[in-house]
Order: C-alpha cells, then sequence, then structure tokens
C-alpha cells in the first residue's frame, strides 16, 4: 500500500470505525439487566444492590456526558475517544477478574464512560464526512446505539447461561479493544485550537446530588429513617448548590436557562420521565421472564430468552421513530411526545394485566419500544427547532443527562419497590410486580400531560405570534 493510498483507506474506514464505537459501547453498556440476578446469586448480594451494575453504568454517563463533551470538543477529541475506549475496555476487564462485587460495580462505572462517546462519533461524521454522506451517516450512528442495547442483550444473557458471567465481561472486554484499535489506525485528530473551560466543581456536584438520590431511592427500605434522610438532605443540598452555580457561570457544564427555555423545556421534562418508566418496564420484564416459575410470578425461561425480550423493544423504537415522519402530516410536531409517553403508559398497563404470560411480556415491550422510538426522535427535533445552532450541542447534552438519569432512577426505583413489598424471607412477591408496574403506569401517565400540556402552551403561542 502506497502513502498515496493510506488517507483514502481511513477515509473509506471512517464510518464502520464510528458504527463500531457507537454500537460498542452500547454493547458493552447492556450488560447489566439480563445479568442482574444472577449477580446477586453468584456475588451473594441482594438484588437491589445488583441492581447497581445497571444503575451506576447510566448514572456515570448522565455526569460524566457533559464533561467528555466539553473535553472533546476541540483539539482533545481524539484523545478522548481513544482514552474513553481504554476506560470502557479496563472496565470490562475489572467486572471480569473474581475481584469481588466493589470490583464489577467500579468496572461498570468505567464502562458508563461509552455511552458518553457516541456524540463525539457524530461530531467526527458532521466535520469529516463528505456533505453528501453526513446526513445518513449521523441518522446511522443514532440508530446504532439502540440497535446496539439490542444485540447487546440477547449476546450478553447467551454467553452467561453457557460460559458464566465473567465470560459476558470478557467478551465486552475483546469487544472493546478491537474498536480502540480500529480507532487508533482510523479517527483523525481534530486541528482546531479551541479551548473552553472545564467545569469540575459543577460536575462534583450534579454527581453528588444524582448519586445521593438514587442511592436514597435504592437503599430507604435497608436503611433507618435518620441515615435515608440525611443521605436524602445532603442530595437536596448538593442539586441546589449545583442550580446556583450553574447560574453564575458565563460558560457552565449544562446551560439551565437554555434548558427551560419555551419548547425546549417539555423535552428535558419528557426525557426524565419517560426515561424512569421505560427503565421500570425493561427491569420487571427481564426479571420476570427469567425467575423460576416456583415463585409465583416467574415465567422459568432461560436467561436468554430474557435478553431476547430486548429485541422486539428495539425493533420497535427504530419503527416508531420511523412512524414519527408520516405522523408529522396528522398532528402537531409537540404533540409527539405525550403520545409516546401514552404509549408507555399503555405498555406498563399490559404487563401490569398479563404478566402471567410470556406474549403478554412481548406485547408490552413492543408497544413500550413504539413509544421509546416515537418519543426520543421528537427529543432532538423540539431542541434543534427552539434553539440557535451554536447552543444546540449544550441543549442536547442537558436532554441527554436527564435521559440517563431517568434511566438510574427507573432501574433503582423498580427494584425498591419490589423488595418493599418482599415477603419476610426477602423474596419477591407479586404483588411487588404489580405495584411497580402500576408506579410505571403513574409515571408515564404525568409524563404524558406534562408533555401535552407543554405542548398545547408551545402551539398557543405560536398562533399568537402568528396572528
Amino acid at each position: 500500500m502506497t502513502l498515496a493510498t493510506a488517507p483514502a483507506l481511513r477515509q473509506r474506514a471512517l464510518l464502520p470505525t464510528l458504527v463500531l464505537l457507537a454500537s460498542s459501547t452500547a454493547v458493552v453498556a447492556s450488560l447489566g439487566a439480563p445479568l442482574v440476578p444472577r449477580i446477586a446469586q453468584e456475588e451473594g448480594v441482594s438484588l437491589s444492590s445488583a441492581q447497581w451494575v445497571l444503575t451506576v453504568t447510566f448514572l456515570t454517563a448522565a455526569v460524566i456526558s457533559p464533561l467528555i463533551g466539553r473535553l472533546g470538543g476541540g483539539r482533545y477529541r481524539r484523545p478522548v475517544i481513544l482514552c474513553g475506549l481504554a476506560a470502557v475496555c479496563l472496565g470490562a476487564v475489572l467486572a471480569a477478574l473474581p475481584l469481588g462485587f466493589g470490583a464489577v460495580v467500579v468496572g461498570r462505572v468505567l464502562q458508563g464512560v461509552g455511552l458518553s462517546l457516541t456524540p463525539l462519533a457524530i461530531a467526527v461524521a458532521r466535520e469529516v464526512m463528505a456533505e453528501d454522506r453526513r446526513p445518513a451517516a449521523i441518522s446511522t450512528l443514532s440508530v446504532t446505539t439502540v440497535a446496539g442495547a439490542g444485540m447487546g442483550y440477547p449476546l450478553a444473557s447467551f454467553i452467561v447461561e453457557h460460559h458464566g458471567v465473567s465470560a459476558a465481561y470478557w467478551a465486552g472486554a475483546g469487544l472493546a479493544g478491537l474498536t480502540l484499535i480500529a480507532a487508533v489506525l482510523v479517527i483523525p485528530g481534530n486541528p482546531t485550537t479551541e479551548r473552553r473551560p472545564t467545569d469540575l466543581v459543577g460536575a462534583v456536584l450534579l454527581g453528588g446530588g444524582a448519586g445521593g438520590l438514587l442511592l436514597s431511592v435504592s437503599q430507604a427500605h435497608n436503611w433507618t429513617g435518620a441515615v435515608a434522610l440525611g443521605v436524602g438532605l445532603a442530595s437536596l443540598v448538593s442539586w441546589v448548590a449545583w442550580i446556583r452555580w450553574t447560574l453564575s457561570r458565563t460558560d457552565p457544564l449544562v446551560d439551565l436557562r437554555l434548558a427551560t427555555r419555551h419548547g425546549v423545556l417539555g423535552a428535558n421534562v419528557t426525557a426524565l420521565l419517560a426515561g424512569c418508566g421505560m427503565y421500570m418496564l425493561i427491569t420487571m420484564v427481564v426479571l420476570l421472564v427469567q425467575a423460576p416459575a416456583a415463585t409465583g410470578y416467574g415465567l422459568g425461561h432461560s436467561v436468554t430468552v430474557a435478553g431476547l425480550m430486548l429485541v422486539p423493544f428495539s425493533l420497535a423504537s427504530v419503527l416508531g421513530n420511523r412512524t414519527t415522519r408520516g405522523l408529522d402530516r396528522l398532528v402537531a410536531p409537540d404533540m409527539l411526545l405525550p403520545i409516546g409517553c401514552s404509549l408507555f403508559l399503555v405498555a406498563t398497563l399490559v404487563l401490569a394485566g398479563w404478566r402471567g404470560s410470556l406474549w403478554g411480556c412481548v406485547l408490552a415491550m413492543v408497544i413500550g419500544g413504539l413509544g421509546s422510538g416515537c418519543a426520543f426522535a421528537a427529543m432532538p427535533r423540539l431542541i434543534v427547532r427552539f434553539t440557535p445552532a451554536a447552543e444546540t450541542g449544550s441543549a442536547m447534552a442537558f436532554n441527554m443527562i436527564l435521559r440517563y438519569l431517568g434511566f438510574s432512577a427507573g432501574s433503582a426505583l423498580v427494584l425498591a419497590i419490589l423488595e418493599f413489598h418482599a415477603d419476610p424471607d426477602g423474596a419477591l412477591t407479586p404483588t411487588g410486580f404489580t405495584v411497580a408496574a402500576l408506579a410505571s403506569s403513574a409515571v408515564s401517565g404525568v409524563a404524558a400531560v406534562l408533555g401535552l400540556v407543554l405542548a398545547r402552551s408551545v402551539i398557543a403561542l405560536e398562533l399568537a405570534e402568528a396572528a
């Protein structure tokens, strides 16, 4: 190969490498939900404690995404991507080694870094790809994240069933290592010299507030009232301090004024609540399908079948995304958020009523997937519509933070409800699943109502301005 052909080969390999980056980090991050019951059993911890292998990954992504976006927005983009992939690989190795449950949690923290790299991959495609290929490339990367999670769940479940939990994380380490090698060879540097200050204080306050809230939700039933109240109050203080600190800075980690702008607020509120309801649904289905039938609530299927439950959800999400284009001709774009949340509500009600059968779980996942595709596809469109071009990145970053916080809260909340309704021996009960499903319905219902109210206010304002 001559020196002249090397740049051409790198250019042709760029999109496949970016797709590999987005899909592999999503696959590794998804090595959580189907593995939770097995990890609880092997590590000798409670189900709510084991659930942190999923919760902490999304929490890490929520806290670190704005930092990664800030650091990777200029000339450090390539080293940030490479260091992020190295962290994912190291995290998978830590989780695979027999070092105890603490090492698994630390490993999952490092794996959460990978979820913050997809926006940087999109930024590379936007700046480097040829103009005629750019829209298709960005669209492909956006869909790849959902498809990667859909592939990761059944893949991880199959490996765990036949080779154990550590084998799943070794496979994740291999995939992350392969992606790192490809990124080193293909992803170009960024010649820009632009530098922006990094708000480390804001990141610490945001992480403390979010982590304390999730910890108090997931462990409230295990703590005394004073401890739970203390952690909750400390979390509240951290949130208040973060808001005051953010509003006082000229270049904050997250622009809260922009996040609460008319039209953008609905997308952000929905991201938090819909994300919470979505992961409550996913967590319940995964637990129900693989729990033994003798429990009175379980369906007694293998962990592989439990992982396959995410396939109809992912496919329906892609379908829901495409369906929104047709709905544009029938309803106002602002109404897509409440429509998506209403589908989440229907999905959780289906699960509450027909959780005793596999087809009921599949139907709930399909409806929930349609709601996911509809709601989450509408969010960036609304943000772009109501945000100046120069501020779109910041607005999207905050929406992604709320989405990940919603995922974290949902995965923690459903286990807290299930263990609160456990029997005296600590075993989960059918009543707990019913209550959890109805709680998820309530969250989705509130999201739908708020989305509708905010959408109607936007429509009314636009009509008034037009008049």
